[in-house]
């Protein structure tokens, strides 16, 4: 039953802040995503857990819901993102402030709903609601060009999503119990299919998950949403939506149609590594900071896919932790990028300089979240990172050495752009400020956090490492 409390909570936080002054609603949306992160603490704690009731049983699903490691993982780091996110813009003006945060309520009730769904149909219908209000926030308050931009995410998206649904409905068609949406039959159904039944099925799943993360070539959606979304919903997209699709991979994706896995994996994990080189060079050669952030986050995908392709342990163990730690440190970075632009009134990096001096506390957190960003040693990025890379060098492919070559030029590049980035914000000439303010107690407060964690999982990941150990199929002392 605890874990229906992760879904209702921000429902019912979500559909009465439609009905509050704007205030009130933002109250209540922070109290009901502490809340959350209470439960969400609990379930994290208690290990594996599972609720169901019948629901449809003329079509074979049931309400279903699962907790393991993995998924406990994520609903733990969604958890914390949303009341980090409310925190740090507390002093922000919003329009509509009621329905701004009702439905980042309603984001978070379907991410969890996707996390948490063991029976196909219900993760459908969750993968869908969680889409639904992120749509709202990007095309009600985002940038001048909100209007193309969100209808060109929408369409990505769903055309996804159709050819998903379209997956699923065949793999039920191959069981005949009254379960027939349930994660088992699913598998079993997947596994009976002859090979290439399963090869041409594998894209229907896959391109549906490779949107969401996004990964090369079908991430063009994703720059420009980042770019015109507000950064409260940028932060869920690039935190926590992406990791929807790995999440997906890893759970519906590589045990349903194993052969069809086998066969396309080399394809998949040279698209991955295509794709960490180009967004890393498109990074590198971006003006606008908002965009060498979404570019960046494109790689570290890239490289958390490449693994999940792999066929490694170690690699997976290492994706479900780099998963927690890039949503942090996203998070972190967003955040920054939000305060530079606030302050500076400019996304444009040549128009920046001096932060170190004129807001020398934001220049710091900039330094620990992007030297984080990078994966420097004791930080919470580099265990994740080291395991990924040990896994795509043991991998079953006959490639594994060329495709940990490729993909380690993203180290490098990735160090390249990061610290340019910080050069041109912290450095240099001193830039005139648009309001003479560091870092606002709210926004001290959410910077903390992941500051704490980025530090703390960076010397001490055993935790994170045990949660999802399991899961992975590997044994930890």
């Amino acid at each position: 039953m605890i874990l229906t409390l992760l879904i209702l909570i921000p429902l019912l936080a979500g559909v009465l802040s439609f009905a509050m002054s704007g205030g009130a609603a933002k109250g209540l949306s922070l109290a009901g995503s502490l809340a959350t992160l209470v439960v969400a603490i609990m379930v994290s704690m208690n290990g594996v857990d599972s609720f169901s009731v019948p629901w449809i049983p003329r079509i074979g699903t049931s309400f279903s819901l699962a907790a393991d490691g993995m998924s406990g993982m994520l609903c733990l780091l969604t958890a914390i993102v949303l009341p980090v996110v409310i925190v740090a813009n507390w002093n922000k003006e919003v329009e509509n402030a009621h329905s701004f945060y009702a439905l980042m309520m309603l984001s978070q009730a379907g991410l969890m709903g996707v996390f948490l769904a063991s029976d196909a149909f219900v993760f459908y219908i969750f993968w869908e609601l969680a889409l639904i209000p992120v749509y709202f926030l990007c095309s009600k308050w985002g940038g001048e060009k909100r209007v193309p931009v969100t209808f060109k995410f929408f369409i990505y998206t769903f055309l996804g999503s159709l050819m998903l649904l379209a997956a699923l409905i065949i793999l039920s068609l191959q069981t005949t119990g009254a379960d027939a949406y349930s994660l088992a039959s699913i598998k079993a159904a997947g596994a009976s299919l002859d090979p290439t039944t399963q090869q041409w099925l594998f894209w229907l799943i896959f391109i549906a998950f490779a949107i969401k993360m996004p990964i090369f070539p079908f991430h063009t959606w994703q720059p420009d949403t980042y770019e015109q979304s507000p950064t409260p919903v940028t932060i869920i997209l690039s935190a926590l939506m992406v990791k929807m699709g790995l999440f997906a991979v890893l759970r519906w994706l590589l045990p349903v149609l194993p052969q069809g896995v086998a066969y396309w994996s080399d394809v998949v994990v040279t698209l991955s590594v295509i794709g960490i080189v180009y967004a890393s060079l498109l990074a590198i050669v971006q003006t606008d900071i908002k965009r060498l952030v979404a570019y960046s986050s494109i790689a570290h995908m890239g490289l958390m896919s490449a693994v999940a392709f792999s066929g490694s342990a170690v690699g997976t163990h290492g994706i479900m932790v780099q998963m927690f730690n890039h949503g942090i440190n996203i998070t972190g970075m967003w955040l920054i990028v939000s305060m530079i632009e606030n302050r500076w009134g400019t996304r444009d990096m040549t128009k920046m300089g001096g932060m170190a001096t004129s807001a020398p506390k934001m220049a710091i957190a900039l330094v620990i979240i992007s030297l984080a960003n990078i994966a420097l040693p004791l930080t919470n990025g580099f265990i994740g990172e080291f395991m990924l890379f040990n896994g795509l060098f043991s991998g079953t492919s006959p490639y594994a050495m060329t495709f940990m070559i490729v993909a380690g030029l993203g180290i490098i590049l990735g160090a390249v752009y990061t610290l340019n980035m910080v050069q041109k914000a912290a450095y240099g000439e001193v830039a005139p400020m648009v309001h003479q303010k560091d870092i606002s107690a709210n926004e001290y407060v959410g910077l903390a956090v992941i500051i704490a964690l980025i530090l703390v999982l960076g010397v001490y990941p055993k935790p994170l490492l045990d949660m999802t150990a399991a899961v992975a199929g590997v044994v930890t002392p």
